[in-house]
């Protein structure tokens, strides 16, 4: 959702690259991976670093949650391997909030797709939350209101991304897509240098001199 081309980029050509903003985002999800954000107290239990999967037809989907919550609740669902019952809360850890809305919805596709998986494994309906390291604030995601907007949304996506990789095409860069903070602007718009009558003299009279 933040730019297709850079979903092909990655996905299809295998490239990589990195930046101020990859890096920052990076050690942000070390940190929880490392396990920091694993503890368990009288009412709650938190896990980090937890996989996810919805093997339906419907989705078909696997990947990595920065953080599941487990919160004791007598309307629960039952957690193997927890002796109660749960509320289950999904948080996501990013580093730069927007500058005009509380959370991009760039990052809340990602954790709506984690939803559906931790739905589908523990039968329930997961709360989700964005904490923003900037501004160390967590923002509650509308899944509850709005569910049938995301679901729409996440199904067009999974279609999308999977007919790209079936024709293992790489998407055009979108009409008003902004590229100043992408790790991937040179290897996506590589620039042009423009020809130059005094370097192509300069380059062969370097060559002559070898």
């Amino acid at each position: 959702m933040y730019c297709k081309r850079r979903w092909g980029l990655l996905e299809i050509n295998g490239d990589w690259a990195e930046n101020l903003f990859v890096i920052k985002a990076e050690i942000i999800h070390e940190r929880v991976h490392q396990g920091l954000h694993s503890f368990s107290d009288k009412d709650k239990t938190a896990r980090s670093s937890v996989s996810l999967y919805n093997d339906s037809e419907e989705y078909n989907l696997y990947g990595i949650a920065d953080c599941i919550e487990f919160i004791k609740s007598n309307k629960g669902v039952k957690i193997n391997g927890l002796p109660d019952l749960y509320n289950v809360r999904i948080a996501e850890y990013k580093p730069t909030p927007p500058k005009d809305g509380d959370f991009h919805q760039s990052d809340a596709i990602q954790v709506f797709a984690q939803k559906i998986c931790a739905d589908y494994i523990w039968h329930c309906n997961t709360q989700c939350y964005i904490y923003y390291a900037q501004t160390k604030k967590r923002i509650k995601l509308p899944f509850d209101m709005e569910f049938e907007k995301y679901d729409k949304m996440l199904k067009e996506y999974l279609r999308q991304m999977r007919d790209y990789l079936k024709k293992h095409k790489i998407p055009e860069r979108e009409k008003g897509q902004k590229c100043s903070g992408c790790s991937l602007k040179d290897i996506c718009f590589p620039k042009n240098i423009k020809y130059n009558v005094k370097s192509e003299i300069q380059k062969m009279i370097r060559e002559e001199e070898i």
